[in-house]
């Protein structure tokens, strides 16, 4: 275009000159993202030459020797701690141990736990551990392992730490959420077996199927769980509801999560998946299968309540499938894959958020329940006079920790009926889900 032309161009359209831009030659905006490609190659250079100048500098003159192996691999995780809570990098013993956490067992206390703000923190102990024995719950901080600070240490590094030879101590450091001051903690590790999933009968019917976890076997222990209730109640006309319980589950496989929720639904969206790109989105979907279960259901939750179990509670109450029930659920709603190295090691990296079927994000937000419901701890003095150990409450987000006498002591051997009645008696959001269930298809009669 000849500099007349555009002249004469500028000139009749100078009424809207601070509204319409003046267009440029493809030759202009082709040097222009060249010059703008050439800034981000001399940024990302300028970057890894100061990476390289401070390398080089620690190498030299840092307190103790230090393999640049060691660096590097301190400077990835670094880099990977920097994104966000969930993301990491392990090294190969690590990656292994990552590996056995969701098949088999593993030796240690059995608590999940997070980093958030610097601090690991405890986001529930697993059902029958030494941890949950020993009084450690959901919100509490862990301070030290065996006198090391866990500020010191990267979560897969802390990891390894509370983990162990079979009979071996750990001491903990705990600071809990209603006490000041740090409590120490000794526990001695044991074989935590993975199962994930416990049924108990409430009434003739009624059945109260537990989740822990969502590990490799969730699903086939789920339906072994319906099948034996199945059988047990079908000279009465068998299932007639389910509570499902989530509260203190903080998660697991994404497979198994849709799995699960596809045990109770025969269409319909579970979940979604948006990474950073369009092309990145999956939905997963239920699929009618011959063994899907149509009961009346409600979902318990509660704060301890994460991830993949929030898949499933989220999958269920947006479908209309089940009443959810009990308090919001923690909020992780992000996707980590697990990436191996050549090496052995590997990385565990978000690469997506996860939306519910109504296409709401939960993260950081969490699954607010159809019917809130608060838990309250049993009195002290409910056991003919004798203490019974408190339930704890965890202060910002009321996580309650659940479950039972640890006093082994005067523990007595009973038998199902009478452990599901003294279940109901001291949680009072299973009773209330219990009544729930049972008066669900007259509720939805009165709907209809």
């Amino acid at each position: 275009m000849s500099f007349s032309m555009r002249f004469f161009i500028i000139g009749a359209f100078w009424a809207m000159a601070m509204l319409v831009a003046i267009p440029v030659s493809a030759a202009e905006s082709k040097n222009s993202q060249s010059r703008n490609a050439a800034k981000e190659s001399l940024g990302k250079f300028d970057a890894l030459k100061r990476f390289s100048q401070v390398l080089d500098i620690v190498e030299r003159y840092y307190v103790r020797d230090v393999s640049q192996g060691d660096l590097l691999n301190g400077a990835v995780k670094g880099m990977l701690q920097g994104l966000d809570p969930h993301s990491t990098f392990m090294n190969a013993e690590e990656y292994k141990e990552m590996q056995e956490t969701t098949s088999g067992e593993f030796f240690g206390v059995g608590i999940e736990i997070s980093m958030e703000n610097g601090q690991v923190t405890v986001v529930t102990p697993i059902e029958d551990t030494p941890a949950f024995r020993a009084g450690i719950k959901s919100g509490d901080v862990i301070f030290s392992i065996n006198g090391q600070p866990t500020q010191e240490l990267s979560l897969q590094e802390v990891v390894s730490r509370i983990r162990g030879p079979k009979g071996s101590e750990v001491e903990l450091v705990i600071i809990h959420n209603d006490v000041k001051t740090p409590q120490t903690v000794r526990i001695v590790r044991e074989a935590i077996p993975l199962v994930s999933v416990k049924s108990k009968k409430l009434e003739d019917g009624y059945y109260w199927i537990r989740l822990t976890r969502f590990s490799e076997k969730t699903t086939e222990e789920l339906k072994e769980a319906l099948n034996a209730a199945n059988k047990a109640c079908k000279n009465a006309g068998g299932i007639k509801g389910i509570v499902l319980d989530l509260r203190n589950n903080p998660g697991g496989l994404l497979d198994q999560a849709v799995s699960v929720s596809d045990v109770f639904l025969d269409k319909g969206v579970i979940v979604s998946i948006k990474g950073r790109r369009g092309n990145a989105e999956r939905v997963y979907e239920a699929k009618n299968q011959k063994d899907d279960l149509h009961v009346p259901m409600v979902v318990l939750i509660n704060a301890g309540s994460a991830s993949a179990s929030e898949i499933v509670a989220g999958a269920l109450r947006d479908q209309k499938r089940a009443l959810t029930v009990g308090e919001r659920s923690f909020g992780k709603g992000s996707v980590q894959n697990i990436i191996p190295l050549s090496d052995g090691s590997g990385l565990k990296l978000t690469v997506a958020l996860y939306y519910t079927p109504n296409g709401s994000s939960i993260q950081a937000e969490g699954i607010v329940p159809d019917v809130d419901i608060p838990f309250e701890a049993p009195r002290a003095d409910d056991n003919n006079g004798k203490e019974k150990t408190r339930i704890q409450v965890r202060e910002q987000d009321l996580n309650r920790h659940l479950e039972n006498d640890k006093d082994k002591k005067d523990a007595r051997r009973k038998n199902g009926k009478d452990d599901a009645q003294e279940q109901l008696a001291r949680d009072n959001q299973l009773r209330m889900a219990l009544q729930m269930v049972k008066s669900l298809p007259k509720m939805q009669e009165i709907k209809n």
